[in-house]
Parts: C-alpha cells; structure tokens; sequence
C-alpha cells in the first residue's frame, strides 16, 4: 500500500519526512467550517478523517493521513493571524497565558474503508512579552500562516515558559508517536 498525506502543509510534510518512508502529498478540498455547538476536539478529529476521506476515491490501495489542528487561549478559538498586526494582537493576548492545541490525527485504510481517529492535546504556557519582544519576533519568524502567531520549530520557542504533552511534533500539526503506532497497526511499521 502507498502511503498519502492529505495536506498541503510544508510543516506536516517536514515531520512526516522524518520517519523517512516513502509517501506523497494531496491536498484535499474539505470545508472547514466548525459544525453548531460543536467542541474543538470533536472538529479536528472530524476534519482529520474528512480530509484523508476525500482522497480515498483517487487513492484505492493506500494509507491517508489527514491532520487538524485548533488552538484555544481563554476559551477563544485562535486562528490564522494572516499579518503582522493580527499576529502581534495574538501573541500581546497570549503574553504570560496557556494555550492549548489540539491535533486530529486520522490513518485511512482505503481497502478496508476502516479509519482511526484521535485528538491529541498539546500546551504552551507563554513567557510575559514586551511589545518589543512581539515585534522583534514578529519581524524575524514572520510566522503569519500559523495558528498561535508562532513557530515553535524556529525562533518562537523563545516565547515560551513551558510546554506540556506526549509529543513535540504535535504542536507543529502532527502527531508522530501515534501515527507510528497507527501505522504498525495497519501493516507498515516504521522501524
């Protein structure tokens, strides 16, 4: 079976690289858009298996790999800042707060049409920023395509106090110690 990653990401193809197996990118055409009164959790793990979902018809023989990821600070969704003064409101909010990250993970078999799904937390506790500290970073990591405003794989770990989970990569969108485990469960262990 072929291996597809459901995404266009440049962050989630870099970590999935780092299980160096053989695997291909295809981006789904999914709406995102959160379904009423439902949770976080509830919406990447459904928008994980509707990603890799929609691929199936255009790959028959193949393990999809789609992945979601939400952020929350006090209760407020966070999304992508698109530019730098919506970046810099994010991170002057997220200045000395938590944020929690949740990372959908779904392994499609397409033969079996059967999938796993889960959602995998992950939390930043954020130093005190000066408005200087902000804009300095801002300017430098220019992380504008990024839920939070940061990159924690680059100069944004700086911002951060502490950090709290099972797994690094899932703050950067994909959760690679379940995917191994998914995947050996499939037939196609990593090591």
């Amino acid at each position: 079976m072929k291996l597809v990653l459901a995404s266009s990401s440049p962050f989630r193809k870099a970590l999935l690289e780092k299980l160096q197996l053989d695997f291909q990118c295809d981006s789904p055409d999914v709406d995102e858009t959160p379904g009423v009164n439902e949770s976080i959790k509830d919406m990447v793990k459904r928008l994980s298996e509707l990603k890799a979902r929609a691929l199936a018809s255009s790959h028959p023989d193949a393990l999809i790999i789609g992945s979601d990821q939400s952020a929350t600070l006090n209760g407020q969704v966070l999304h992508k800042p698109g530019n730098f003064e919506n970046a810099f409101k994010q991170l002057k909010a997220a200045s000395g707060q938590t944020i929690t990250f949740h990372t959908g993970l779904c392994l499609l078999n397409t033969q079996t049409q059967q999938a796993e799904t889960i959602c995998e937390p992950y939390i930043v506790k954020f130093r005190t920023l000066s408005d200087s500290e902000i804009e300095h970073y801002l300017k430098r990591d220019k992380p504008f395509n990024c839920a939070g405003s940061f990159k924690s794989e680059a100069l944004g770990i700086s911002l951060f106090e502490s950090m709290q989970g099972d797994d690094p990569n899932t703050l950067i969108g994909l959760p690679l110690i379940q995917l191994c485990r998914m995947l050996k469960n499939q037939g196609m262990p990593v090591i």
